[in-house]
Order: structure tokens, then sequence, then C-alpha cells
């Protein structure tokens, strides 16, 4: 008779905890979604965990943004302490009474350490081996992995993300579904607040090109761009506040919004003094840092040091060094530049008048001719391999397994997105 009261009552709780997201309001859920989107995309963008997973995670572990937990933590994913822990912590009754969870000073804080958490420990590494898009195995793959003590927790998750048509958020992420399309299905409106960034890439898969050859050829080459989102007020690059503004902004508002000497705010972003912001731009709030977050930056099309500087969150003074260039010099598109440690060589600087322009990561260059016109070339350095594409892998796969970025693949192979055939040869660089 015991047995059978405490299987009734094991029943219950099994069903109240599968069916928890059921008892929170559409319009919460929607609201979370809408709330925490961009931090679940940028994450995918910068580890690879899908934005879907990242959003299904959080409006379980938080009751779509109403939970004890995150309220006093800003905890969106229940982690707990572990034994490296040395941040703040607070005490929650969950598995056991009283037990050590991770508190964060902001959300965007407990995402990036869900993502580091998740890309850091060996039990959970062969869920990146997985296509981004296969939520089903990640979802059982945590479970599996011993993320979670329920049960049902795969299937929590999964059901969250077809409800809600999370997996859109995973596809926008990977460049294959505009922003707006996704968030239509869930007829979610877009923060007016959040901020978009265009910035060039070097995917260009036309045969030729017309423009003026001296002065526009990088910008008339490559003439695709690439989205990238970023939150809005304030954020984290490199683990160093930052906001992003709009053109026209006054520094001086900035600079009083966040309490900071506007001096220092100029010196934070090695920036000469002015009046108001020349473009929509990153705008840090806090020293940036003497080490980059990333191993290399891959320059791009038209971008300058100081450009590099910012999107990486390192201090232009620790870049000059780590390559060996001065201030006004303009790497060549394609060039190497190393954030953490000292480059074995000076990249090769930009010329205005140059006719070739050579991409030492094995993109595509624009020869440009006399009347304007231009072919495209490729420029190969002597050590790359060529890999065949195996079943059931994918760009993130791969990049893992050669330790290099998924974007920097991409650049290499000149793909137009994430997708892959089986057999397909791709170059990597070594």
């Amino acid at each position: 008779m015991q047995n059978k009261k405490f299987a009734i009552l094991l029943a219950f709780v099994l069903s109240f905890s599968f069916t928890f997201s059921r008892g929170q309001s559409a319009d919460a859920i929607l609201a979370y979604i809408t709330r925490y989107k961009d931090l679940a995309i940028a994450e995918m963008k910068r580890t690879g965990v899908p934005a879907a997973i990242t959003l299904a995670q959080g409006i379980h572990e938080t009751e779509a943004g109403t939970s004890v937990l995150v309220k006093k933590s800003n905890n969106h994913f229940g982690i707990k302490c572990k034994d490296e822990w040395r941040g703040q912590s607070v005490s929650h009754d969950d598995d056991a009474r009283g037990e050590c969870f991770r508190k964060y000073s902001a959300a965007e804080d407990s995402y990036r350490d869900h993502s580091d958490f998740l890309k850091t420990r060996p039990n959970y590494a062969s869920l990146f081996t997985l296509d981004p898009t296969d939520y089903q195995g990640w979802a059982y793959g945590l479970k599996k992995a011993g993320y979670a003590t329920n049960p049902k927790y795969a299937q929590v998750l999964i059901k969250l993300i077809q409800d809600y048509n999370l997996e859109d958020y995973t596809l926008i992420a990977m460049g294959k579904m505009k922003e707006e399309d996704g968030l239509a299905k869930n007829e979610v409106t877009t923060d007016k607040n959040s901020s978009v960034l265009v910035v060039k890439n070097n995917n260009d898969e036309k045969g030729t090109e017309t423009g003026n050859a001296n002065n526009k050829m990088e910008q008339d080459a490559h003439s695709d761009v690439s989205e990238v989102n970023y939150p809005s007020g304030e954020f984290k690059i490199n683990d160093t506040r930052v906001t992003y503004v709009k053109k026209g902004t006054s520094y001086l508002t900035i600079a009083q919004q966040y309490e900071i000497p506007l001096a220092r705010l100029f010196e934070f972003n090695d920036l000469k003094q002015q009046e108001v912001t020349a473009s929509d731009q990153l705008v840090f709030i806090q020293r940036k840092r003497k080490t980059g977050e990333h191993e290399f930056h891959t320059v791009q099309p038209g971008e300058t040091v100081n450009d590099i500087a910012q999107s990486e969150a390192l201090r232009l003074e620790s870049l000059l060094e780590y390559n060996n260039i001065t201030a006004n010099m303009q790497p060549a598109a394609g060039e190497i530049l190393y954030l953490r440690s000292k480059s074995p060589a000076t990249p090769k600087p930009a010329t205005k008048n140059s006719v070739t322009e050579k991409f030492n990561s094995g993109a595509s260059a624009v020869v440009m001719n006399n009347d304007g016109t231009g072919k495209k070339e490729v420029h190969q350095k002597s050590n790359f391999i060529f890999y065949t594409v195996q079943p059931k892998e994918t760009v993130y796969s791969i990049a893992k397994k050669y330790n290099v970025s998924a974007d920097d693949l991409i650049s290499w192979n000149q793909l137009e997105d994430y997708d892959l055939k089986i057999g397909q040869s791709l170059k990597i660089y070594r």
C-alpha cells in the first residue's frame, strides 16, 4: 500500500514537472523569448550552443522569468556552485534544502556562463558534434550528460521548442532565416531598443564586379552583408561592459548615464575628444582587456585596427604590440591578427592603389582590370589540407575537430550558409 502511494505521488510530481510550462501563460513565455532571444542568438554565434536549446532551458529553469531563484540571483539555467565557482552565490531549495546556486549581476552573465559551462565540460563535448538544428539530440544529450535530474527534462525542452518555434532562433543565428520571419511565427514584436549592426563579409560568390578600381575595390568586391545583433542597454564583450549606440549620440550623455568621467570614456574607447558618435557603434564603459577572448581575428575588407580593437574588446595598444603594427596602419583584408600573444610575422598592409588584394585566409580576391571590371581569383597558402565531409558532420563539428572557428571555415571555403553535403571537400588551413 505504501509503495502504491509513493508511486502515485511520484507520478504526480513528474507530471507537474513536465507540464509546468503549460501553467505559465503564453504571454509570459513570449515576453521571456522577446527579452532574451538576442542573448541566445549571440551566445550561439559565440560558442555553438543552439539558441533554441538555450531559450528552452531558460524558460523552463526560470518558469518564464518568474521563479524565486532567477529573481534573487539572475541565474537563468539553474547552475549550481560546483567546486570551481568563486563568484557570488545564493542558497535555494532544489534536490536538497539550502543548495548553493551561482549568482550573477545580470542576465547576460548567466547566459554567458551557461554557454561556457556546456562548452568547457567534457561530459557535454559530444553535444557539439551534433548538427545545431538537432534540438532533440541536444535535449536528450543534456539529460544523459547529467544536466538535470528530472526524467522528463528532454521532453520538456522539446515541447517548448516546438510549441514556441524556438528553432527559428537557431536558424537566425546560422543565417538561414531573417529575424523578422522568426518573430512573426510567435507574433512577438521586435524590441524597439535593440540594435543591429551591418558589417561587410568576404563570402562573395559573384564572378565579376564593377566599380572604381582604386577607391571602392573593397566595398564593391564584397557586396554581401550579414547582421550582428547586439542587446539593448549594457552588455559584455570579452568580459568588458559595453553599450551599442546610434550615430549622433552624445558622448557626454553616455558618460553621464553610466557615471563615468568623459575623459575616461574616450580613453576606454581609444578615441580623441569629440561631441557625438560618428556612426552606429560600440562604446565601452569599462577599460578593455589586455588580451582578447579569441586567439585570432581575420581582417575584413575596410576594417581598421580601431574597428578590430572595438569588436574584440581589446586595448588598441595591445593589438598593435601583439602584431608589431602602428595605429595608422591598415592591415590587408584576410590578414590574421593575433589577440593574445605575439604574432610571428607582421601582417601585410592594405594599399589604396594596389590592383590585387590577396586574402591569406584562403578567401577569394577580386583582381581589378584597367577598365574597372574585375575577375575573382583564389589565392592559396601551402599549409592547408582538404577534408571530405562525412555523414552527420556539420560546420561546427568539423571546426571543433581542427580547432578553428566556424566563421573561418565558411570564409576559407566561400560557403553561402552552414549547409554541407556528404562527400563535399573543404579546405582547412593549419
